[in-house]
């Protein structure tokens, strides 16, 4: 369920009361109207869709008047995590999940927990980093980017497999079975272990095409083109290749997953001087569904366009910039 105080200026409110507590000092005078904004610095991680939402964030707070430094692609979670926080970069696109990873050794099992239903993960990191960090998790972007498994769509109809449950009900019953996917997959505790666990069931070791390097791309261009026999592929619930090559992401019945919901973070003393920022990205985040992340991806991935072209394509067609 959405919260309710989602303006502008009760996010700042929120944002400088709980800031107070963590000893930030708050009510910082917002921008003038008519006056230059900024700079604002933009940072992201490397794959396609940091590049992609960093993109966006850009183009949207360059039309809304801010000036703008990009600095994308600025590196794997923990480098941009710590630009963020040392001041070298002032918004990026996170994700959710990633906040059990941030606050797991002083997280109860309850809160644990909390990161499989989307929006508790999202209400308890939003929490947690303002008042350890200082950091402001904005209005996220409600497309779950996380583990999952694909298979084509003719194969999901002719089996009436859509749902992890079908899948295990599929094995269960001794169908054929081949699934694609990394080393990783199987052995992070949070990939298959945690579907195993939830699900029941497990895959074979004969029925299992290891692919090293752990590229989606690869294990869904399997899936389409059964590779070896391959019918079931490792996927990212967001991946742009998924549409384009006629795949569908069985759904996690059982939250079996961490949610991993894109959301632009940035810092308090950010948002006390530029409170509209909230305000100027809401919009363009709830419009960010899996569909239409899954598709903007596919053109970056499969049509080799620019991340800049495509946020502007979409932005544009939105209505969120001229």
């Amino acid at each position: 369920m959405r919260k309710n105080r989602t303006g502008a200026a009760a996010l700042f409110a929120a944002f400088a009361a709980i800031a107070l507590l963590a000893g930030c000092t708050a009510g910082s005078p917002s921008s003038t109207a008519g006056t230059q904004k900024g700079p604002i610095v933009v940072g992201s991680k490397i794959d396609t869709e940091g590049k992609l939402l960093g993109a966006i964030i850009i183009a949207k707070l360059k039309d809304a008047g801010f000036d703008v430094v990009d600095k994308t692609h600025t590196g794997q979670t923990d480098i941009v995590r710590k630009a963020l926080l040392n001041k070298e970069i002032d918004i990026y696109p996170e994700y959710t999940g990633s906040g059990y990873w941030f606050f797991t050794d002083s997280l109860t099992p309850a809160q644990k927990a909390d990161f499989k239903d989307p929006q508790k993960g999202y209400d308890l990191v939003r929490q947690l980093d303002l008042e350890k960090n200082g950091v402001v998790w904005l209005e996220p972007a409600k497309a779950n980017n996380t583990w999952a498994l694909a298979v084509k769509k003719d194969f999901s109809a002719a089996n009436n497999l859509t749902t992890m449950s079908d899948l295990g009900a599929y094995v269960k019953a001794g169908k054929p079975i081949k699934i694609a996917a990394s080393d990783e997959f199987f052995n992070n505790a949070d990939a298959w272990p945690a579907f195993r666990s939830a699900y029941g069931f497990d895959i074979p070791k004969a029925s299992r095409i290891i692919l090293s390097g752990g590229d989606t791309a690869q294990t869904e261009k399997a899936v389409a083109d059964g590779t070896n026999g391959v019918n079931v592929g490792m996927a990212y619930g967001t991946d742009g290749a998924i549409a384009e090559l006629g795949l569908v992401v069985l759904t996690d019945d059982k939250n079996a997953q961490f949610v991993y919901w894109p959301t632009p973070i940035t810092r308090t003393d950010v948002i006390q001087k530029y409170p509209e920022i909230a305000d100027d990205l809401k919009p363009v985040f709830d419009a960010l569904t899996l569909q239409k992340l899954q598709e903007l991806n596919g053109r970056i991935q499969a049509n080799g366009e620019s991340a800049q072209t495509v946020a502007a394509d979409f932005l544009k067609s939105g209505g969120f910039i001229k």
